[in-house]
């Protein structure tokens, strides 16, 4: 099993930044895909980004891929998201998640939510004017 807790968000300011952080423990992921999805108030959860096991491949939705960072450190057992001029349409909670059913250091990354069957608790993210 592997346990995660997001971390990061807070109350800011449209164009502001916030980092996400995704502490994993438990069995590692560190050599599996991990991403973020995230749901806003009244909408359906949807996908963030994506990241491999070891940083190579990034994926991102359209509407934040000029403005958000995938990254991780295995060392630390952590998955960030680095999250630049924020706008009132990413008010969401936040959630971490883990793919532990492929292969090993699988270069891959997907959007699709069915895959990951370790999720966290989210954080919550509000943007206002």
């Amino acid at each position: 099993q592997v346990q995660l807790l997001a971390s990061g968000g807070g109350l800011v300011q449209a164009g502001a930044s916030l980092r996400l952080s995704c502490a994993a423990s438990g069995r590692s992921p560190s050599a599996h895909t991990m991403s973020w999805f995230r749901q806003g108030p009244g909408k359906e959860r949807e996908f963030v980004a994506s990241i491999s096991w070891n940083g190579a491949r990034t994926f991102y939705a359209n509407d934040v891929r000029d403005r958000v960072t995938i990254s991780r450190d295995n060392n630390k057992n952590t998955l960030y998201l680095q999250m630049d001029s924020l706008k009132l349409d990413d008010t969401a909670v936040y959630y971490c998640a883990a793919e532990l059913g492929h292969a090993r250091y699988a270069d891959y990354v997907t959007s699709d939510p069915t895959v990951y069957e370790f999720w966290g608790p989210g954080t919550q993210v509000t943007v206002s004017s």
